[in-house]
């Protein structure tokens, strides 16, 4: 603790005036000027390099927080226990910078009830005043890397132009003098703060970091680092070469080239990194506990710049979507009328579209549940899972881009499938009028004038189902026949009533009928993969407990 040279009061860290504030006698004082006496034991550096500091311990997941002040913790930020955290007295190696909170409490208050005003599916207890004031000041641990391009510019070039029927390819050799930097690549260096988190808000100005002082921290909690710097170095080199390869190519004179840059290698621009910083970074951090889940929100203290894992409601969802979709009938029923087999196919492609969206949540799940969108939880947990990610990690180049294009557009078309129908539906009008044909050919159309649209459906039902059912077995809870097969089955179901083409419309309607019963249980199974995707496991530390440390 900092005590007031004037009353012998707690002096803390003032967001507004950015100084040292007494809590009693309103006394401020500059963080670095500060002197302490003999009896203040935040700041004896040793040669080591560590600082003296308070470190708090969850009894429930072993997480850890440090604090120059000794008042007791009452929760864990990490999984939301509400216990008093255990505490002893220890070391932590010195960050090299620090970038203070900018951000009060009261802002960042005002920033999260901002965003759960339009929430409007939330749960409640998200907007209680009691919970909203739960917000915990912790600066989080971050690797800063300086990285330099400077050396010789070689790439080749690649221009492709038709003369007659060839064409032809054109080779150059692009050369110059690289001289660039990039200083303040930040990644964040605790496994208990995940990447996804760091990313979203992202970024801080390392323009605002300070030199290091312990007296930042009165007030305020410290997370601590315990991820390597090498596990970002890397990707720091990489995002270097990534940076500068966007500005060549967006050269004038450049951009009718395609320019290879040495396979997407950063040595192709001498990239390399010349320091690497331990810096600490403001978060206002809130957990929010949902039996064996914990969803988190996070103000970045610099910006303000808020991430917040927003789980749904369940009947606020249902009941909202009952609302709104009366309404819609009503106005559909008044310009739309759709004939059974077209609706049948409608059916089919928003149980086609509510499969694929399953199916990629389920994915999402698996990859998470994994830790593998957290390279720092893997560094820590899982190295031999990193390593295989990182050989198979592909540099993003212009190749990739189009493939995600492709890709993209390809989605479209399916979704749109509809048209096919529809289509097909003026054609057969059209045959009827078509002079020697009456006799044959409307009967033709009708059995098969939707075969092509279902001869795409039915296809990429199947190729959405089973990605999906492969991975189920990671998704945590999961009983039951999921609704996605229930979709899959209503899709096949409505193919073979199309095929058969029976007279009565009460098949094409019965077909229907099953066909959205079962997207209705695969929109619940979608709102139940959101609100596992928007809530983290239970963080569990391998670290001591904290009265083994003591």
């Amino acid at each position: 603790m900092f005590e007031c040279p004037n009353c012998g009061g707690n002096l803390k860290f003032d967001v507004p005036s950015q100084q040292l504030a007494c809590e009693h006698c309103q006394t401020k004082m500059d963080p670095y000027s500060f002197e302490q006496k003999t009896k203040d034991a935040e700041e004896q550096t040793v040669s080591d390099g560590t600082y003296e500091t308070t470190v708090f311990t969850c009894p429930q997941c072993g997480g850890e927080i440090v604090s120059s002040d000794n008042t007791a913790a009452a929760f864990c930020s990490f999984c939301g226990a509400s216990t008093i955290l255990y505490s002893h007295i220890g070391r932590e190696k010195r960050p090299d910078y620090i970038i203070p909170f900018q951000k009060t409490k009261e802002d960042c208050r005002q920033t999260y009830s901002a965003l759960m005003k339009r929430a409007i599916f939330a749960p409640k207890e998200l907007k209680d005043p009691k919970y909203i004031d739960g917000f915990r000041g912790i600066y989080m641990p971050y690797w800063t890397f300086y990285v330099t391009q400077k050396g010789d510019l070689a790439l080749s070039g690649t221009r492709e132009h038709r003369s007659g029927d060839y064409m032809i390819t054109d080779y150059f050799s692009l050369t110059g003098e690289m001289d660039s930097y990039y200083k303040g690549l930040s990644y964040d260096a605790s496994s208990s703060f995940s990447d996804n988190i760091s990313e979203s808000i992202a970024p801080y100005d390392v323009k605002g970091m300070k030199a290091f002082t312990p007296a930042y921290l009165s007030g305020f909690y410290a997370d601590t680092a315990d991820v390597d710097a090498s596990v970002y170095q890397l990707e720091a080199e990489q995002t270097a070469y990534e940076e500068s390869m966007k500005k060549i190519t967006g050269i004038p004179a450049f951009q009718s080239y395609a320019i290879g840059g040495g396979a997407g290698s950063p040595s192709a621009l001498h990239t390399r990194t010349e320091t690497i910083d331990q810096s600490l970074f403001p978060v206002w951090f809130l957990s929010y506990r949902r039996g064996d889940r914990v969803a988190y929100a996070t103000v970045n203290g610099q910006t303000g710049k808020a991430a917040v894992d927003l789980p749904v409601d369940m009947k606020k969802y249902l009941l909202g979507s009952l609302l709104l979709a009366v309404p819609i009938f009503l106005l559909l029923n008044l310009f739309l009328t759709l004939v059974p087999s077209t609706l049948l196919t409608v059916t089919a492609v928003i149980a086609l579209a509510v499969m694929a969206l399953s199916t990629r949540e389920i994915r999402q799940i698996a990859v998470r549940e994994a830790g593998e969108d957290d390279r720092g939880f893997l560094s820590k947990n899982n190295p031999e899972k990193l390593r295989q990610l990182d050989s198979r990690r592909k540099p993003k180049t212009a190749k990739n881009k189009t493939s995600r294009i492709f890709v993209n557009t390809l989605y479209i078309i399916l979704a749109f499938t509809f048209v096919i129908p529809l289509i097909f539906q003026l054609l057969l009008v059209v045959s009827f009028s078509m002079d020697g044909l009456t006799t044959f050919l409307p009967d033709f159309m009708r059995r098969f004038h939707f075969s092509i649209a279902w001869l795409i459906i039915v296809p990429a039902a199947l190729a959405i189902a089973v990605p999906g059912i492969k991975k189920l077995d990671q998704v945590p809870g999961h009983t039951g026949l999921p609704g996605m097969i229930l979709a899959l089955l209503g899709i096949l179901v409505g193919s073979i009533v199309t095929f058969l083409n029976p007279a009565s419309d009460l098949f094409f309607y019965g077909a229907a009928c099953f066909s959205l019963a079962a997207v209705l249980v695969t929109v619940t199974d979608i709102i139940r993969q959101y609100n596992l995707l928007s809530t983290r496991r239970l963080p569990q530390f391998d670290r001591q407990g904290g009265d083994d440390r003591a």
